[in-house]
């Protein structure tokens, strides 16, 4: 066997080449134009004003990022004026660390333009979590379909929420299906510092979080514990190098979020629902659920790959309805689900695949925006409770529907005999 000198391999150039690198560059800058005129027109990126903000008075100001200035700044940016006592806080309850992570936005003193780069990131996280969903899921969708997930995925209610109101929700679901196919690969390292990464926002991903440590121990893959413990140590240094003294702000911040977004878990939103009831339902049916996740944790943690997926999508859906602060800019941490389902579907009715994806893609980009219609038409607080509630929700069942084909073991030959007639 002989070989080849990999210098006399190599190809320079093409003119194909240079053109696609042109009309990238070209149609990336047009978006980033795009970006910034939407940022200009539209209100809204009340959460990357938070940390933009905060890196700002951080890298430029001397002041505290976790202080009363800077939630000001976003409360005025919502409100138009500063919060009331009942009235959410927008308290910057990032770790240091994290809010490093702005200082290449925070440069840019003009907001819309940092907003601008923010979206042009954020729509390729959005367009990256439906590419590495499909991959972890190992599905080969058909050319439509994947069309429609990607205008789904940048157009969707729950995918233009987040986008205008700048939540992190988008790339904290594409570090989940990263850690994911990070475990899959066996690259622990790897999915130990994505889940350091990660191991903040409880309201998006608590239960992944959870999750994911079940499945570590349960399989002694120690290295997604050294990963996460490096990758710790790291940022924890150059974090207090940074600022040695953001511990206790940072504390008193997470404290003072928790106590003004405890009016809008799911506890609250059932007690104005039924304010003559005497039960905490709410808090009844967390309890329920957490067991019940925790139980397909659990008997999950040794099975195929396509349950543990099955399980963390669940849990996504769940954690939104355990007394967390209740945001629908979180739900685009249940597009993963959502390709799951469609897969799910698509597989059950395999002879129908075009009418029951069609069916699913239109009744989860129209029911949305139907809703936030009539929330305007009616002026009632109840279909903005449902833009709230029912997402989680409809996912819970639905992927309590198809659990079968999901937990079950991958087709053998036999069961796909009846699928090739």
């Amino acid at each position: 066997m002989s070989f080849q000198d990999i210098r006399k391999m190599r190809k320079g150039w093409g003119w194909e080449d240079i053109r696609f690198l042109v009309l990238l560059c070209i149609a990336l800058a047009a978006l980033l134009a795009l970006n910034i005129y939407l940022a200009r027109t539209l209100p809204g990126g009340e959460w990357l004003s938070l940390r933009w903000n905060g890196a700002r008075a951080f890298m430029f100001e001397g002041i505290e990022p976790y202080g009363t200035a800077v939630a000001e700044r976003a409360q005025s940016l919502v409100y138009g004026r500063t919060a009331s006592a009942g009235e959410y806080g927008y308290v910057l309850n990032d770790p240091f660390y994290i809010v490093l992570l702005y200082a290449p936005l925070a440069v840019f003193s003009d907001f819309a333009i940092a907003r601008g780069f923010w979206m042009l990131f954020a729509e390729a996280a959005l367009v990256g979590t439906v590419l590495l969903t499909l991959r972890l899921l190992e599905w080969q969708a058909p050319r439509w379909m994947l069309i429609c997930l990607f205008i789904f995925s940048l157009f969707g209610y729950y995918s233009l929420l987040p986008l205008v109101s700048a939540s992190p929700a988008i790339f904290l679901t594409f570090i989940y299906i990263s850690i994911l196919l990070a475990l899959r690969s066996f690259n622990d390292e790897l999915a130990g510092g994505l889940l350091f990464l990660a191991a903040y926002q409880w309201e998006v991903g608590a239960l992944f979080f959870l999750f994911i440590m079940v499945l570590v121990v349960a399989n002694k893959r120690w290295a997604v514990v050294a990963g996460f413990a490096m990758t710790l140590f790291i940022l924890l240094v150059v974090s207090f190098l940074m600022k040695s003294g953001w511990l206790l702000p940072y504390i008193r911040a997470i404290l003072s979020d928790w106590y003004r977004g405890a009016a809008l878990n799911f506890n609250s939103v059932l007690e104005f629902w039924f304010p003559a009831s005497r039960l905490p339902w709410g808090a009844m049916s967390s309890a329920v659920l957490l067991v019940i996740v925790f139980i397909e944790m659990f008997r999950a943690a040794r099975e195929h790959f396509r349950r543990i997926a099955w399980v963390a999508c669940l849990s996504l859906a769940a954690t939104p309805l355990l007394g967390f602060p209740i945001f629908p800019s979180n739900h685009a941490a249940l597009m993963p689900a959502f390709v799951l389902i469609l897969l799910l579907v698509s597989e059950r009715w395999n002879r129908r695949q075009i009418l029951v994806g069609f069916i699913v893609l239109a009744s989860g980009f129209l029911i949305p925006y139907g809703l936030y219609y009539a929330s305007f038409v009616f002026s009632s607080y109840a279909y903005k409770d449902l833009l709230a509630i029912l997402p989680p929700t409809t996912t819970i069942l639905a992927l309590y529907w198809m659990r079968w084909f999901a937990v079950r073991s991958p087709r053998t030959w036999s069961d796909q005999v009846g699928l090739r007639k």
